[in-house]
């Protein structure tokens, strides 16, 4: 399996997710020409996208779904019921090619190939939902736009082989930066963004797990969203670095880690 990011930041968010059968969309809230680009370079083509997966209904999550449906006329578009009943774009997509979708549903997409589960996300959205997929052997874990790490979201993801993570924003840069006191304290509750301190201390856990459960292989982790105004690569890498190797965990051993580009294609 492979994911590719075409772009994730608070601006827009779109990722191609490609097994041995099955060509995934998750998020199209980038413009569409950009994820047809990467659809290209990744050696695939529209007609080859079986699935469209929307976590839900913010702009930098659902901006080319419209575009996106036009284009990729082969796709079914999966998202919760309150995803797309707050969606306007959705009423240009045919009601067959839309299929509404509830935390813990398990379900096939394209030739059966990939096996897609949901979970429930912690954000101030009207359903908001992540995803894994299991398909080549492997799982693959999305967890973006979520304020904190429930009980149910890590039993979802802790088995994961790849974790696309949110990685937010730095506390410090956050707090002492431009935006308005109500949008700061938005984006650090329960139900905003998660810092990078977070997903750092969540990664933690999950390698503690894998360790017990002896499993010999890197994890592969995307650390995704970063937001450009109260974060940035080098402090995203460095905090869950120094986590990381302060409970034991060494990079390449342990994981392997690559930041998602706010503009460009990043490989998982």
């Amino acid at each position: 399996m492979k994911v590719i990011s075409v772009g994730s930041s608070s601006s827009g968010n779109s990722y191609i997710i490609m097994t041995e059968g099955s060509t995934i969309l998750l998020d199209v809230g980038l413009p569409a020409k950009r994820i047809i680009e990467g659809l290209e370079t990744a050696g695939r083509s529209p007609e080859d996208v079986e699935a469209v997966l929307i976590t839900h209904e913010h702009s930098d999550h659902i901006k080319s779904i419209r575009a996106i449906g036009r284009q990729c006329p082969n796709a079914i578009f999966y998202a919760s019921r309150g995803t797309v009943e707050k969606t306007s774009n959705f009423r240009y997509i045919d009601d067959e090619r839309i299929h509404c979708i509830a935390a813990g549903e398990i379900f096939d997409a394209g030739d059966g190939s990939a096996e897609l589960a949901t979970f429930e996300l912690n954000h101030d959205a009207a359903e908001p939902l992540g995803f894994t997929i299991k398909a080549d052997g492997e799982k693959l874990a999305v967890v973006t736009d979520c304020g904190v790490i429930t009980d149910e979201i890590y039993e979802a993801i802790k088995d994961a082989d790849m974790l696309v993570l949110e990685s937010n924003h730095d506390e410090h840069m956050l707090m002492y930066g431009e935006y308005p006191y109500y949008l700061k304290v938005r984006i650090k509750s329960d139900h905003g963004h998660m810092s990078n301190a977070h997903a750092g201390e969540t990664l933690a856990a999950i390698l503690a797990d894998r360790e017990k459960a002896c499993c010999d292989k890197p994890l592969k982790v995307m650390l995704a969203h970063l937001s450009f105004h109260n974060n940035a690569p080098y402090f995203a890498r460095q905090t869950v670095d120094e986590i990381l190797e302060n409970d034991g965990f060494e990079k390449d051993t342990h994981y392997e880690m690559t930041i998602a580009s706010k503009d460009e294609i990043t490989i998982l």
